[in-house]
C-alpha cells in the first residue's frame, strides 16, 4: 500500500510526458485556481463554524435534544444519539466528540455505541460539504439539495440503528 501514491504519481507524470504536457505550467495553473477557490470558500466555512459554536454555547443543542428525543425514539434511534444526530450535519469534529463520549459512557460493544459508530460513519457533515461544493456556484438555490442530503442522512441513521438492533 505504501507504493500506491508514488506509483500513481509516476504514472501521471509519464502520461503527461507522453502527451507533451508542460507539467510545471499546468501544476502552477491548478494551484492558482485552488487558491481562488479556497478564498471563495472561507466566508462559508467561517459562517458554519460560528453557527456550530453558537448552537452549543446558546444551549439550543440541549433544548433540541430534549425536543427531538421522542421523535427519534419513534424512529428507533436511541435517545443517547440525539445530540450526535443533530450535530453531525454541521460539524464532523463536534459529532466525533459526542461519539467519543458515547463510547466512553456505554462501552464500545454496547448497542448505543455500535449505533453511534455506524451513524457517524454513514452520514456526512452536510452543511460543511455544501459550503465547499456550492461556494463557487453562481446559482444559490440550495434548499433542495441540502434538504435531500439532510433527509438521507436521517434515513441512514434510522437504517443504521435498525441494522445494529438485528445484528
Amino acid at each position: 500500500m505504501a507504493l500506491v501514491v508514488p506509483v500513481i504519481f509516476i504514472a501521471v507524470f509519464l502520461f503527461a510526458a507522453v502527451k507533451k504536457v508542460k507539467i510545471y505550467d499546468e501544476f502552477s495553473a491548478g494551484v492558482k485556481e485552488a487558491v481562488k477557490f479556497t478564498l471563495s470558500v472561507i466566508p462559508c466555512l467561517a459562517a458554519i463554524f460560528m453557527m456550530c459554536e453558537l448552537f452549543e454555547a446558546s444551549g439550543l443543542a440541549d433544548r433540541l435534544t430534549e425536543a427531538f428525543s421522542p421523535l427519534f425514539a419513534f424512529w428507533g434511534i436511541p435517545k443517547e444519539l440525539t445530540k450526535l444526530v443533530l450535530i453531525k450535519p454541521f460539524s464532523g469534529s463536534g459529532s466525533l466528540a459526542y461519539l467519543n463520549n458515547i463510547i466512553e459512557n456505554y462501552g464500545a460493544d454496547s448497542y448505543v455505541a455500535r449505533c453511534a459508530c455506524v451513524c457517524y460513519g454513514s452520514s456526512e457533515t452536510v452543511f460543511y460539504i455544501s459550503a465547499v461544493y456550492f461556494a463557487s456556484l453562481k446559482q444559490k438555490k440550495l434548499f433542495a439539495p441540502i434538504a435531500i442530503a439532510v433527509i438521507s442522512a436521517f434515513l441512514t441513521t434510522v437504517l443504521a440503528c435498525l441494522l445494529c438492533k438485528i445484528m
